[in-house]
């Protein structure tokens, strides 16, 4: 974990004290709503449906037991009990009182955590591998690379007005786990021929109204010379990028209408500028950030516990298949933990949950807790003796689901029940999908299967890299979803097709229920996954299941 020096926390508390005074002048009526607006979005604050919402940044996804413990107080302090972890590695406090939140924000100052730059149009919240320093294909830990980035875009004095949003991500493993070709820029750690470590620059991907998919602008970018590069890409894009119409202000609309080969001379040009104004100092901090991220003192006990729960039972065994990930250490492995339990909303944790998951890091897991995209907890450094103990832990708070890349385990944005922009409802689709196929037992049968949700074209619930992805749109003031089905958010990233006419609120679960049996019929064996059975044969037959009327009539 990265530690906050002197200056960082003197940096975060004269933040905190500015935006006091600004929230006092707001509640006194000297600043309206709109003056107000962009001061609030400055330290992550929305006004959501009912109230203000307050999302809080976790970097790259990293938090200690002691930070997560502090979420949970907060939660109890000043909202109602519970967060909600979201795709972009933060958690979201739903009902905050105006006058509290600067009590909420010093709570985190308390823990070395902010709300900097969760929102507004600036660089948002570095995102990285929820595996990161315990993965068995990374080719080194992509955090330090993460926090050198975040360091130098917090308050980056040319970035904090862009014409859109601007959203980083850094991997350095063969599987894509951070959805890298969705985001405005990515750094993907790799190495070349000779064995040497560099960076390949991804920009230009998004979801959204026009979603895209990123483009290689470097193949292998030397180390040294990151910074400056990254910055290229932004001043470029600051220049270049629309403001005429906030819709086609992202970076990929840049690229789009401009074109890669123009996009990369203008940022070889500033690049040539840029680099000799960096001396050196952003590589020895990087080299100082490292030191940060050094590997935990790993065990070297034996795992007999492990295999005798595994042996004798069946719901520790379920949950091992379907919930541990291979570790880089021998005797360790990946624990991820569901927060999608059958009919619960996607991504949210109550405060009595996040008191239990901080405490079985602080004794079982090297004190390292993560949060992934797909809105689910990580305990990266478990040593195997110590599952059947945790899994115990977690089934007495409800956190114990075995689904992990199954069909419950859903993606979810918080669509029209918070959020203002939403014109359909998510998380009451994504309860009734996940209560189905519960009841009808198919979970395991089905097999991996990614069902992503959003309830509006924002794409928050990023439901077009879905296997299945649903979107809610309002037609004439009914809700009315659209299926998407094809998409892929990893390494081999894909966009999804549209499958067709949208359906009524109460017709999606049995369009849905229709393309699963349809796909258990389609499938040529209990190993081809719902997307490898998609590929093989496109659309027309999953057509043929999701719309049995119109095939009847083709067919006549």
């Amino acid at each position: 974990m990265y530690k906050y020096n002197d200056f960082d926390e003197a940096f975060l508390r004269a933040r905190t004290a500015q935006f006091r005074k600004q929230v006092e002048r707001r509640i006194s009526g000297s600043l309206t709503e709109d003056e107000f607006k962009p001061l609030r979005l400055m330290n992550g604050l929305y006004l959501q449906l009912h109230a203000y919402m307050l999302r809080v940044a976790i970097p790259y996804g990293s938090l200690s037991s002691t930070q997560m413990d502090q979420l949970a107080y907060i939660a109890d302090t000043w909202d109602k009990g519970y967060g909600h972890f979201t795709t972009r590695q933060n958690i979201q406090y739903n009902w905050p009182k105006l006058s509290d939140v600067p009590d909420m924000l010093d709570a985190l100052a308390d823990v070395q955590m902010h709300a900097n730059q969760t929102s507004g149009n600036t660089i948002r919240n570095v995102t990285s591998d929820p595996f990161a320093g315990a993965a068995v294909d990374e080719i080194e830990d992509p955090r330090p690379v993460a926090e050198l980035l975040r360091q130098w875009s917090t308050d980056h004095p040319e970035f904090q007005f862009l014409g859109r949003k601007f959203k980083i991500a850094v991997g350095a493993s063969k599987a894509d786990r951070a959805v890298l070709k969705s985001h405005d820029l990515a750094v993907n750690i790799v190495e070349n021929d000779a064995g040497e470590t560099g960076y390949q620059i991804l920009i230009g991907g998004g979801l959204g109204r026009t979603p895209m998919v990123g483009k290689v602008l470097n193949d292998f970018l030397p180390r040294e010379v990151l910074l400056p590069y990254v910055e290229a890409v932004l001043s470029v894009y600051n220049l270049l990028g629309r403001r005429d119409n906030k819709y086609k202000a992202r970076l990929k609309i840049t690229v789009h209408e401009n074109g890669l080969d123009t996009i990369r001379a203008l940022v070889e040009e500033r690049f040539a500028e840029l680099r000799p104004t960096f001396a050196g100092g952003d590589q020895a901090l990087l080299t100082e950030i490292a030191t940060y991220f050094a590997p935990p003192i790993y065990s070297d006990a034996p795992d007999d516990a492990y295999d005798a729960a595994y042996n004798a039972d069946p719901l520790f065994r379920a949950w091992a298949d379907t919930n541990l990930s291979p570790h880089k250490h021998s005797g360790y492995a990946i624990a991820t933990i569901s927060l999608k339990a059958h009919g619960e909303t996607p991504g949210d944790a109550t405060s009595a949950q996040m008191r239990i998951l901080a405490q079985l890091a602080r004794d079982f897991a090297h004190d390292e807790l993560r949060i992934s995209h797909e809105q689910n907890v990580i305990l990266p450094h478990v040593h195997k003796r110590h599952l059947p103990v945790i899994h115990a832990e977690l089934r007495k708070v409800g956190l114990a689901t075995a689904n992990i890349g199954l069909i419950s385990d859903i993606i979810a944005c918080p669509g029209m029940d918070y959020c203002a922009l939403a014109t359909a409802r998510s998380i009451p689709v994504a309860q009734k999908i996940a209560t189905r196929f519960d009841e009808l037992k198919l979970e395991h049968e089905i097999g991996a299967l990614k069902i992503k949700i959003s309830g509006c074209i924002n794409a928050c619930g990023h439901h077009h890299v879905g296997h299945i992805g649903i979107l809610g749109l309002d037609r004439a003031g009914v809700e009315n979803y659209q299926i998407t089905l094809g998409g892929d958010g990893t390494e081999t990233t894909v966009i999804g097709e549209r499958a067709g006419p949208g359906f009524a609120y109460d017709e999606i679960v049995p369009a849905i229920e229709r393309l699963i049996m349809g796909y258990l019929d389609l499938r040529l064996n209990h190993d081809e996954t719902f997307l490898a059975t998609f590929r093989r044969l496109g659309m027309a037959p999953f057509k043929e299941v999701l719309y049995p009327e119109a095939a009847k009539r083709n067919a006549a």
